[in-house]
């Protein structure tokens, strides 16, 4: 399968830590979207960021570290629309500048909300829209 997932993430308190290049960033309690894409293999990628055990790659591999994946949701397409997803998700949620879009011009690929129902709504309406 080809195409973009968004991994929903909790971290359960208050973080600060180092990210890469991106340096220190302050993760407050709550949810995190965390948008990607897999155009070559979608299952293998999303098993990758489950497993505990891996080498840090990804900025999301740091925040990986101290959080826990909830729900994992994937928008199969022939085309990648990782950025599209994203500038979907900025329309209704906070952002962390810079992380997750390094080989793309976007704000940001990893978004953030306390209210988890506000999530799922916004992912179930993305899902008819993308």
């Amino acid at each position: 399968m080809k195409g973009s997932y968004v991994l929903v993430i909790e971290v359960l308190d208050d973080l600060e830590i180092e990210v890469g290049r991106l340096g220190r960033i302050d993760f407050g309690k709550g949810f995190y979207m965390y948008v990607g894409s897999a155009m070559n293999n979608l299952e293998k990628r999303i098993r990758r960021h489950l497993r505990e055990e891996k080498k840090r790659f990804w900025h999301i591999d740091y925040l990986l570290e101290h959080a826990e994946i909830k729900e994992v949701v994937c928008f199969e397409s022939e085309k990648k629309q990782e950025c599209v997803l994203a500038e979907y998700l900025k329309e209704s949620f906070d952002s962390i500048k810079g992380f997750g879009c390094s080989d793309c011009s976007c704000k940001s690929h990893l978004f953030f909300s306390d209210n988890i129902e506000e999530i799922s709504a916004t992912l179930l309406k993305a899902r008819h829209n993308i």
